[in-house]
């Protein structure tokens, strides 16, 4: 029996069914899978199958490595999830939500009932536990980016509440870093009113919307610290 090698196209349908395949499988995975499922794994895998497709053509190497790219940049790493746990661990207790973003970082839900008070920039006394729980999970591993948003609610206009956000941001930084976080790993900014949570038609709504956010992300490949 005569064997007919594959056609080129029959090749690339080949490969962009097993790419679809692997696309399929880390959307199917659970937040948790993700974390731990091994990017390095996957791209293993296909690129041993379409590389053996395509006779390992500099052309068709340099789509698989794009492909393969996008795949792994939208992999939750096993590093952010271990520092997820660890900061659901460090803030048990104190009414934060550790969430993970679409963008694939770590923000921290902190309750509205320890926000700021009114045209103050002051860390409430409630609030100082969970900053110390976030310290202390950061801990002293790889780097990670710390990012805080100030917000206040809509009383006042935006030349009293822009900086009045910043310097919340800014209160929280020096807090962080009296905790020992390095400073250069911490950005920060002020929204004013312009996102709030919920509207400010009530002063408990009022309230929840003096806030800031607290973001965790990995940093950026080719800077440090």
């Amino acid at each position: 029996m005569r064997f007919t090698h594959p056609s080129r196209r029959t090749q690339g349908a080949a490969c962009a069914a097993v790419l679809l395949a692997l696309l399929a499988g880390c959307a199917n995975m659970d937040e948790r899978q993700r974390g731990t499922a091994g990017g390095a794994a996957i791209g293993a895998a296909a690129g041993a199958v379409l590389s053996s497709a395509t006779g390992g053509k500099a052309g068709t190497g340099a789509l698989v490595g794009g492909a393969l790219g996008a795949v792994a940049g939208n992999i939750w790493s096993r590093r952010m999830e271990e520092k997820r746990q660890a900061m659901e661990q460090a803030t048990q207790g104190t009414g934060v939500e550790v969430t993970r973003t679409a963008d694939n970082q770590l923000k921290l839900d902190v309750p509205s009932d320890i926000s700021f008070a009114t045209n103050s920039a002051a860390v409430e006394p409630r609030l100082r536990p969970v900053l110390d729980g976030f310290a202390n999970g950061l801990g002293s591993g790889p780097a990670t980016v710390v990012r805080i948003i100030g917000h206040t609610d809509n009383t006042g206009s935006d030349a009293i509440n822009d900086p009045l956000s910043l310097r919340r941001a800014e209160s929280v930084r020096n807090y962080l870093i009296d905790r020992g976080v390095p400073g250069h790993r911490i950005e920060v900014a002020g929204r004013g009113s312009r996102e709030p949570l919920v509207s400010n038609d009530t002063a408990e709504n009022r309230a929840r919307n003096r806030r800031v956010e607290i973001f965790l992300r990995e940093p950026q490949q080719g800077t440090g610290g």
